[in-house]
């Protein structure tokens, strides 16, 4: 009898032994489903978050992130996430409202502990004044300022910080972690951002013409100029008229070079450069733009490469620059 209960025992103790095993590290290692509308707010949720979060971007980097189709697989994707993170300054304004109604998960709503507007304490550009439904009849106006904040690496510092608290406030307990990657992540934007900035210094100052207004925030952490664009008024087409107009100003200013997103046509950029001797470049808008761009750091890296290489095919000289 005696050894009967022993062996019962062992039994008993061996059962529970595995299923500890195996519920223990399942709970443990579950990890946060982070969702976002952009690549770019991924990439950085992946900083920050390391190996505690699985994210998935609703529009793809070659994609108008004005413009996303609302499918029904994002409101799934949506309704099992765990942390909802968007641009805002109303980007998304045309697509995300629906996908949230439809994923009818209370937890990632404005207000809730998994909403993320990535925009909050970002200092703004481009902030118009005036009515906003006035302002919105001028064609592809943001009435809360220039939503490309991302496109700055030091705002992106700020994205992480968003992003970070959010973590926090979902899993405390990993905290530690999440403080850990943060500080890595600015570390590595700090180090980068100079990097990036001594590259172009040769060419600082150099003037060029943009297709959208999608590159202020760019323009303004990174030596060079944006001193008109192809489109009369964003998202406005231009007319024949508005590109005789640009056609004659980059003559007279000896502007060599455009840029323009892979998703817009580049009909018009060509017809000016053609008439012009300009170089046309795409830069990449979001992380997945082109093969390549995997991360927020990639981003960068390609769009510097893109300018110096268009200003040396344009035959921009560089200047000497000081030790």
């Amino acid at each position: 009898m005696k050894s009967l209960m022993i062996r019962r025992m062992a039994i008993m103790a061996f059962t529970v032994s595995g299923l500890m095993t195996l519920q223990g590290p399942a709970v443990a290692a579950k990890k946060l489903f982070v969702v976002t509308t952009i690549p770019d707010l991924a990439s950085i949720a992946e900083a920050v978050g390391g190996d505690h979060v699985e994210t998935f971007a609703i529009a793809k980097g070659y994609q108008d992130p004005h413009f996303v189709d609302p499918k029904p697989s994002y409101m799934i994707k949506l309704q099992k996430a765990d942390l909802f993170v968007q641009v805002g300054l109303d980007l998304e304004l045309g697509w995300v409202p629906s996908l949230l109604d439809g994923a009818r998960n209370p937890n990632i709503l404005p207000g809730a502990k998994g909403y993320v507007d990535a925009s909050e304490n970002v200092p703004l550009l481009e902030i118009p004044a005036g009515d906003p439904t006035q302002l919105r009849a001028q064609g592809d106006i943001h009435v809360y300022g220039n939503p490309h904040y991302w496109l700055d690496p030091l705002r992106g510092k700020i994205i992480a910080d968003n992003i970070h608290r959010a973590l926090v406030r979902l899993r405390p307990e990993w905290k530690a972690d999440f403080n850990r990657n943060l500080q890595s992540f600015k570390s590595k934007i700090d180090r980068k951002t100079r990097e990036w900035i001594e590259r172009l210094q040769p060419y600082s100052g150099t003037p060029i013409v943009a297709f959208h207004n999608s590159w202020p925030y760019l323009e303004e952490r990174f030596p060079f100029d944006i001193v008109m664009f192809i489109e009369p008024k964003p998202g406005i087409p231009p007319t024949p008229k508005h590109l005789v107009r640009v056609i004659k100003a980059m003559k007279q200013n000896n502007i060599r070079v455009i840029i323009i997103e892979p998703y817009y046509s580049k009909k018009s950029a060509e017809l000016v450069a053609a008439k012009t001797g300009a170089v046309v470049v795409e830069l990449a808008g979001s992380v997945g733009a082109e093969p390549g761009i995997d991360d927020y750091f990639d981003l960068f890296e390609y769009n510097i490469n893109k300018l110096i290489d268009a200003f040396k095919q344009a035959g921009i000289q560089p200047r000497a620059t000081e030790d």
